[in-house]
């Protein structure tokens, strides 16, 4: 089978979550046998890092990308509001990128293209101008939701309406394109279940991120590699505004209980684009850390994954990596939407700053039953979360909808 993946953002190398779903499966269909071609999305906040794409990838997928001016423009956006239109889904429109996408269908004679995101779905008429190809949605999330939440926690006044204004664009949007596609592949069940109920009637399925356990992780979970006592972390991409927003929060409403009461703990927060003022932040037992070289290597360095979201859809891909590697996550019940775990068991819920505290406390008086969690993760991640077994779930999706159009 041949098989376009159209991408927001470059997808490889992974280096936040969203490209870690991408490249997931990007390398699940390549292991099944499929033929993948990768067209992304490229631009300043996002750009291509060509010295970190090995020749083996690119031969792999042919990978083509073309860059589109993302910036926030304030006239266009307020054109787009006052004309009723997504302005998150309008910046993604480009000439440029329609005709490399032309160029490429021409080139090949694809089965499936698989769009990752509502984004980039301005792109479906020319898809069915210049192929037979079918059109499947990745659907990483229930976007307008993930801005509802964030406006309703939003403090400014004028900011909150904006905000719901592009929620409200984004909502429209989603309602009138769904049904564009000729399958939906969400990430989890729930935001399956929403998309029934808010009208789709297209073939929809279930599958979420995908990770296979390596060997080499072994290494990092080993008896060899003990992590440092006492350390707290969050890693997480912080130019997506929910990780902003739940560790702004956690900051101010958590940390000083934390550090009153369990003060041998310490923070570590890191990921990329971490804003300026938190890179000079100056917090007692907190210490900021930017962007990292090997995220892996971070995480098995720490004891506590900490993910203090508020807001969100989808499957928290970081969570997921956090667990493949034997770490006891607490999160939110937000945070833990989509995954199929138990709390007490896989991970740890709180959504109060007492409830974190008391969490933590319960992790430095019984460190055995910390640490059974993080390996009750990990067992949990090897059977639920198989990229290679979520990948022929997708292949038999794709020849489902091959199927019916015929």
């Amino acid at each position: 089978m041949k098989i376009l993946q159209l991408c927001y953002k470059p997808p490889h190398p992974p280096v936040d979550g969203g490209t870690l779903a991408m490249d997931s499966i990007t390398k699940g269909l390549l292991a099944c046998g499929q033929e993948v071609t990768v067209l992304s999305v490229e631009s300043d906040k996002h750009p291509v890092r060509a010295e970190l794409l090995e020749e083996d990838y690119r031969q792999a997928t042919r990978f083509e990308s073309v860059y589109i001016d993302l910036s926030v423009r304030p006239l266009e956006a307020a054109v787009a509001l006052l004309c009723g239109e997504s302005y998150n889904v309008r910046r993604f429109v480009s000439n440029d990128f329609a005709i490399k996408l032309k160029e490429i269908l021409k080139r090949d004679d694809f089965d499936v293209v698989h769009i990752e995101s509502i984004f980039l779905a301005p792109y479906v008429s020319t898809i069915r101008l210049h192929s037979r190809a079918r059109i499947v949605l990745r659907a990483h999330n229930v976007e307008h939701r993930i801005w509802c939440q964030m406006a309703e926690g939003t403090r400014n006044p004028l900011k909150r309406w904006y905000m719901k204004k592009l929620a409200l664009a984004l909502r429209c949007y989603e309602l009138e394109h769904i049904n564009d596609f000729d399958g939906v592949a969400c990430i989890t069940a729930a935001d399956a279940d929403t998309f029934r109920q808010l009208g789709c009637r297209k073939p929809l399925i279930d599958i979420p991120f995908g990770i296979d356990l390596k060997p080499e992780a072994d290494a990092l979970t080993g008896p060899a590699s003990e992590p440092e006592p006492g350390s707290l972390f969050h890693i997480g991409s912080m130019d997506w505004m929910p990780n902003q927003d739940g560790v702004r929060w956690f900051l101010d409403k958590v940390w000083p209980l934390v550090h009153s009461q369990l003060p041998q703990l310490h923070l570590y927060l890191a990921g990329r684009k971490m804003p300026a003022d938190l890179m000079a932040l100056n917090v007692e037992g907190v210490s900021v850390v930017g962007e990292v070289p090997d995220a892996a290597a971070f995480i098995a360095s720490k004891q506590i994954n900490i993910v203090p979201l508020l807001a969100g859809s989808g499957i928290r891909v970081k969570i997921i990596e956090a667990m493949s590697l034997g770490k006891t996550v607490i999160t939110t019940t937000v945070g833990a939407a989509g995954i199929e775990c138990a709390d007490g068991k896989d991970l740890l819920i709180a959504d109060t700053p007492e409830q974190f505290v008391a969490q933590l406390q319960r992790c430095q008086d019984q460190p055995g039953w910390c640490r059974q969690i993080g390996e009750n993760a990990r067992l949990l991640v090897a059977e639920k979360y198989s990229n290679q077994a979520l990948s022929k779930r997708l292949v038999g999706f794709y020849n489902k909808i091959a199927d019916a159009a015929l």
